[in-house]
This record gives C-alpha cells, structure tokens and sequence, in this order.
C-alpha cells in the first residue's frame, strides 16, 4: 500500500514529524517499508513559460527556444524534446542547477548554438519514468517558482508492507483511522452526501448467489463527457501512489480505490446486451473476455455478473472487455459491491495474474458503506466528466445476505495476563473508542461488536492485540516468560517419530524435506493413482495433487546429486502422505475427508560401501536395504513376503509386514520407472508406515537356563521356487500348539544351495540352525532333544520340504 503524507495528512493531521509518523505506525502494526519524497534532491529548478520555439539550424531535431525563468532576462535554451512549442509551462534547469545523480547544469553550446539551461522530463528530475518529453505544467503554475515547492515534490511517499489480516489497512482512509487511534488526532472523513435523482433510470439487479455477493448497489449516469482531463490534483496522488493516469473515468475508480477501499466497477450502458444485471456462480463451459485481453473457461468455481445470461465480468476480479469504458462512453453504470472473501480468494492465483480489487475483496472489504461510497464516487464523475446534459439516476442497493458481526468478549484480567503488563481499564476503553468499536463493559469483561470495516475481529486474542499495540508495544518490558516445566520420562512401550529419524541417520542415511504436493505424473508412476487429491491453488502449476507416497521426492533429489557427479547416495524422508477417506471428520489435527498418515521412505544408490582395501566394490541391493529396514523398525520383527507394486521391480520387490498387517514395501526400482526419470542405475527403494513402528513390546523377563543349549543342524530339500518365509511361518505357528517345541530357542537358515545342472535343478537345498534350551530346572534329555527336532522335520515336511539324504 503505498500512499503521500499530504493525502493522509487530509484526513488527520498528528502533530508528528514524517519520520515520527513512520515509526508510530510502524510500532501499532502498520509497518512502513519504505519512506522519500515524491522526487529525489536537486536544486536550481524553476517553472519556466516558453515564448518562442523554432527549429535548430545545424539539427533535424533539436529546437532553439526562448524562456522566461523568472530571472529577468530571456534564456536561450537548446531542446530536443518532441514536445516543446511556444506558450506552455515548463520544469526549466538554470544556470548552476544540480539534477539527480549529480548531473550539473553548465553554460554550453549544441550544434553551434548556446544554451542557457535545460528544460527537463518527470524522469530527468527523478519523478516517474516518462520520458515521451519534457514536462509540461499547467497555464497557471507561476513563473520563476521553485518546481519542488510548487508541485510539492518533497511530499513523503509512505509504502506500506500489510499483513493480510488488515485489509482495512488498504486505503488512505483506513491508515488515516488506524493513525486517529494512535496518536488521538482528530480524524476528518469526506463527506458522503447523497447525489439527489434526475431521472428515473435503472439497471435491475438480481442476485442468484447470496454466497457469492452479500450486497450489490449500482447506479446509471447519462450524458457525460469521458474525454474530459483528470484534475491535477487526482492525478498527481495516483501517481505517487504507484498508478498511472488512463482516463478520467478509470482515473476516478482507481482514486476511490485508493482513497476508500472500495474497489467499483463501471460499465458502458450503451454496450450492455440486456436490460439487466445477474450475479450468480458461473457454469461449465462458459466464458469471459477480461479487460487484460485474456479469455477465461469459467467453471462453477468462479463468480460471474451477466448482462441477461451471459457473463459480462468476472466477480470481484475484473470486468469484460464487451462493456469496458472508453472516451466514447456516454452513459454509464456504477457498480459498488460486497463479494465474500473466500468468494474471491484463489481464483488471481488459478488465473496467473492478480489485480488490486481482488487483492482488496479477499482479504474483505466493508459492506455496510457500498451506497456512501457510490454517493461519493457519483459526485467525482459529476464534477469532473458531467455536462449541461448528464442525468443521474437513482442507487439501487440489493441486499442478499449481509455478514453478522458477532460480539467478540475480552476478560480485562486475561488481556493483562497476555500482555504481560497491568494495562489500566481507562486505557482499554480509550483504545476501543478511538478504534470506532462499540463496546459495552461489565463485570470485568468487554463485549464488543466489531466494525463492518474490521474482518479481522474474531476471538478475544484479537482484541488483546489492539489493546496492546495502541498502549505502545515499546512499553512493554523485556521480560522473558516464566514457565514451570517438569521433565516427563518417555513410555517404555511408545517410541517418536525422531527416534526413527535418529535410527537412519546412524544408517548412513541423510534427511530430506520435500513439499507435500508434487507433479500427477509422479502418482501415476509411483503408485499407479489415477485420482490423487489435487489443488484448488496450486503454488506452482506443476506441483498440482497431494502425495501419496514419499519415493517420487526422493527419486527426484537422486537426479539432483546425479547431476552434480555424486556417485554413491542415502537419503530418506518422514512426512505426511495424503488419501481420500470419507470415514476422516473435520478436527484440531484433522481435515474431513483426508487421512493424513506419517511415512518414512528410504533410497539407496551406488556402491553398497565407500571405497576400500578389505572389500570388492559392488552395487547396493535389495538385500543391503533389508537389513537397513530390519535395523531401523528393531526390537520389532518383520516378514518380507515377494509382492509386486507400481514402481518396483516385479522380481526384486516384496511387501513388509508386521504381524498380519502389511505396513510398507521394499525392493529395486521398475526399469519402466528408471527409464522414464532417465536414472543410470536402478536404486534400492523402501516405504513404511511410522505408526506401527511407535509400538514397542514390553521387555518381558526370561531367566538364563544354567544347562548349555544343545544345537543341532537339519538340512532339507524344497521345491526351488519355495519361500523360505513359509518354513519360518510353519515353524512358528507349530510352536504355539506342539508341546514337543517348548525347548525351541532360534531356528534360522544359515546356507543355500542351488544346484546348477542335473537333476536337482528344480530344487535348492536349505540348511537350519536350530537351538534348544531348557526351560526347566531339568538339563534336556535325549529324549526331549530328539522330539523337537522330530517335531520340526515333520512341521517343514508338511510344508513342502524333505530331508536331504
């Protein structure tokens, strides 16, 4: 928001200094960004009156011109300007004038010819960029003047970096209030005095959308010049305020704008199709030609206005180029109007571009001034574009569905407790009166109903911030919280998330952080998800769903550090991944509709350990990662059973499972998706659920056998395409009814064999580990030890295996 000190200054007027006034605003929450005056330093410039003009003798383009400085004599002055000519007001540079950048004006000739000064551009001065040619001022501007003080070039621009909350803050007027409230300087608004009816002209209005448009009020003015000049004045604060003079008529909405906050629009009647104005949501497959050129493929997303049926602007945002004004406009209508913020909020965005209502209408603009407004606005277009002939009719003002202010409540004592400061009750209540809030005050406590201009007054905490940034945030103490704390000792049975980050971190593993949305084509080739959540308001057009998975991000940062010649990669993530679910409902953590699960996610590249003497360099593989896996979920034991998933390799992939509950995957990237990302090698991939992973057993007291365990070795022959998983799942289930397998301590396979050729082709050879402890105070018989190992064999023989002879 960028504004002059003379504009403010119009509506209050602080006995403060322009730098005292910058930091009291900045200090109450307006923080001021930037603070200097319409044009930079220089001297020596004085309004000047061209008397003659004529061609240069030695150029095709300079002018030879005679100027009264003021000074009492006439000064030569060369000119190249297109624009000069005798008769008109110029910024002339005399004799010893020093220009922005230390440009210093010097007696001299051009061409042959002397030159006595210079007549300068708004940009040679530092003002603005034109430079189409010198600047010419006004019939009236006094000879000899000095150009600073008469066209007030020292006046401050004041810019302003808002927070979004305060769009009130979006008008001179509402910096105006907020510096009323600060420093008690009377505050002097203009004043709305109805524009009476001289005819009966009207635009019916009907509001289809009461979610979209709370109120609508409009007017029709009749024969009015639009090729009339915009004052001075006007234009001078537009363009200090960052704007630029088009017309009188678009001069006068963009000053209003400014001035008021209030964003209208106008509509050349004559253009209009249709004798009314509807505003409702759009509908598929309409469309709408903006004023910037652009044309829009509606969806029922966005608000329209039609003339009729067919849209004429988009609401809230910017008007169609059908009914746009011009310097041939003779009849006119007014729009002021209230859109609902989310109405608004998202669609600049989805459209890539932005414009100064829209930023104004999604951060909420008053609804309980559209008429005063256009009262106001009426009488600007009637004293600067009307005419003997101009008719203005009366305000329509259609109401459908105003906001309800509702009473915001502040404990006196908990507002002192925030703070921090015993802030007297006399100074709360001053602060509530200069803020224009009507209040009321009992027992202790303030109910206030918060003004149609302030969007941002919802919870107490809100109104604890404006009682203490007009008592002076700078009075507050340096004081630093007080907090009891206790330290809590941890669940023997929970682990957190960062003990998990921890763990991969001890792996060799290095943390990533990515985004949470991420491109479709990564869910199509990660997870084969055909309908991903996707963004109404995407940062980046590519980054346009939710994620489901975590291995697309870690893919991409492989491809980072391939780029750059790295050669050897462990990365890992934990983050949130996103899935439809009607079942979730709206809470304090929690969106309806969306099941926000944690995940962790691991990658490894290149050589399974860095160079070295002692071991053979070779690629890492899945085996590699699955020891990592079984390392990172410890105490905890998993099962890998061979499953195939999108973007693993169907022979090198297997699903992670944690009792019967599959909880992650594991195994090397499809050459499919290697190909498709352009990775030289295929690198070892794992996902898993982090919730599972929190729950730890309970250590569970086993005493050590005083009797040495006996060990055995049973060797047995399997079909080859056997899972050994299955012989560890049969063993174990046995134990749970086979008495005969109480001894049982460990059985494990510690050698494989796969013959090559013959015929045992078919089959491999699998050799087991098996160890027995007592669990009496009795060491193990023979009897006992031959039992178990007799229970097993039958237990693998069952599943499919034979003793090898």
């Amino acid at each position: 928001m960028i504004f002059t000190e003379e504009w403010l200054r119009q509506y209050v007027n602080p006995a403060l200094s322009t730098d005292e006034l910058a930091d009291a605003l900045t200090m109450a929450g307006l923080e001021v960004e930037e603070v200097r005056t319409a044009a930079p330093a220089f001297t020596g410039v004085v309004v000047g009156e061209v008397l003659t003009c004529r061609d240069h003798e030695n150029s095709d383009h300079l002018h030879v011109c005679e100027v009264n400085a003021g000074t009492g004599e006439t000064l030569q002055i060369v000119c190249g300007a297109p624009n000069v000519r005798a008769g008109i007001k110029v910024a002339c540079a005399t004799i010893g004038a020093v220009l922005p950048g230390d440009f210093r004006i010097k007696k001299s000739k051009l061409r042959g010819v002397v030159s006595m000064g210079m007549l300068c551009s708004q940009r040679e001065l530092g003002i603005s960029e034109n430079h189409d040619g010198i600047w010419i001022l006004p019939d009236e501007a006094p000879i000899g003047a000095d150009i600073r003080e008469y066209a007030r070039l020292d006046d401050a621009r004041i810019e302003l970096k808002l927070t979004p909350n305060r769009g009130d803050a979006l008008s001179v007027v509402g910096v105006a209030r907020d510096v009323h409230a600060i420093t008690g300087a009377p505050l002097t608004l203009a004043a709305m005095t109805p524009v009476p009816a001289t005819c009966s002209c009207r635009l019916p209005v009907e509001i289809e959308a009461p979610d979209l448009c709370g109120r609508f009020s409009g007017r029709v003015i009749r024969g009015l010049n639009a090729r009339a000049k915009t004052p001075e004045w006007m234009k001078s604060r537009l363009e200090r305020a960052g704007q630029r003079s088009i017309s009188a008529l678009v001069d006068i909405s963009n000053y209003v704008m400014l001035e008021l906050g209030r964003p209208t629009h106008f509509y050349d009647l004559k253009k209009l199709p249709a004798d009314r104005l509807t505003v409702r949501w759009a509908r598929e497959g309409e469309s709408v030609e903006l004023l910037n050129g652009q044309t829009v493929a509606l969806t029922p997303w966005y608000g329209v206005i039609c003339a009729g049926d067919e849209p004429e602007c988009l609401a809230g945002i910017m008007g169609g180029e059908k009914t746009s004004i011009s310097d041939e406009t003779t009849d006119l209508y007014i729009e002021a109007a209230f859109w609902f913020p989310k109405a608004i909020q998202g669609r600049c965005r989805k459209l890539n571009f932005s414009t100064d209502a829209a930023y104004r209408y999604e951060r909420g603009v008053d609804f309980a001034t559209t008429v005063d407004h256009l009262e106001y606005i009426t009488q600007l277009v009637l004293d600067i574009c009307g005419t003997p002939e101009t008719k203005v009719g009366p305000v329509d003002d259609v109401k459908a569905n105003l906001p309800v202010r509702a009473p915001v409540r502040m404990r006196v004592d908990r507002c002192r407790k925030v703070v921090g400061v015993d802030i007297p009750l006399e100074s709360m209540e001053e602060s509530f009166k200069r803020l224009g809030f009507e209040y009321t005050l009992a027992d202790g406590v303030f109910t206030v109903t918060p003004p149609s201009f302030r969007f941002d007054i919802e919870i107490e905490e809100d109104l604890i911030e404006e009682v203490a940034r007009l008592y002076g945030l700078e009075k507050l103490p340096d004081r630093p919280p007080l907090a009891r704390s206790a330290m809590k000792t941890q669940r023997e049975e929970r682990r957190g998330a960062h003990d998990l980050r921890r763990e991969m971190a001890k792996l060799g593993y290095q943390e990533l952080i990515n985004f949470s949305f991420v491109p479709e084509e990564w869910e199509l080739a990660y997870a084969a998800n055909e309908k991903p959540i996707r963004l109404l308001n995407p940062i980046a057009s590519q980054l346009s769903v939710m994620r489901t998975q975590l291995i697309g991000g870690l893919v991409d940062i492989l491809k980072y550090n391939l780029n750059r010649r790295a050669e050897r990669v462990r990365i890992f993530e934990l983050g949130r991944v996103f899935f439809p679910d009607a079942a979730v409902e709206e809470g304090p953590w929690t969106v309806k509709g969306v099941r926000q699960p944690q995940h962790v996610a691991g990658l490894a590249y290149g050589t399974a350990d860095d160079a070295q003497w002692g071991e053979a360099a070779r690629r890492v593989d899945f085996f590699d990662v699955k020891g990592d896996v079984e390392r990172l979920i410890r105490p905890l034991k998993v099962r890998f059973v061979k499953e195939s998933f999108p973007a693993l390799h169907p022979g090198r992939s297997a699903g992670i499972y944690l009792g019967d509950r599959r909880i992650g995957f594991i195994g090397e990237l499809h050459p499919r998706v290697q190909q498709q990302f352009e990775l030289p090698h295929a690198p070892v991939v794992f996902e898993l659920e982090v919730e599972p992973l929190t729950q730890l057993p309970l250590p569970s007291y086993v005493p050590v056998s005083k009797f040495q365990p006996v060990t055995r070795d049973l060797a047995v022959v399997v079909p080859a395409d056997l899972e050994v998983q299955v012989l560890f799942d049969a063993v174990a289930e046995a134990k749970k009814k086979d008495l005969r397998l109480a001894p049982l301590a460990d059985f494990r396979l510690f050698d494989l064999y796969r013959p090559k050729e013959g015929d045992g082709a078919g089959e491999k050879s699998l050799a087991f580990a098996i160890e027995l402890a007592s669990r009496t105070e009795e060491p193990l018989g023979e009897e006992q030890t031959e039992g178990a190992m007799r229970a097993i064999l039958d237990v693998l023989e069952v599943a499919g295996a034979r003793l090898r002879a």
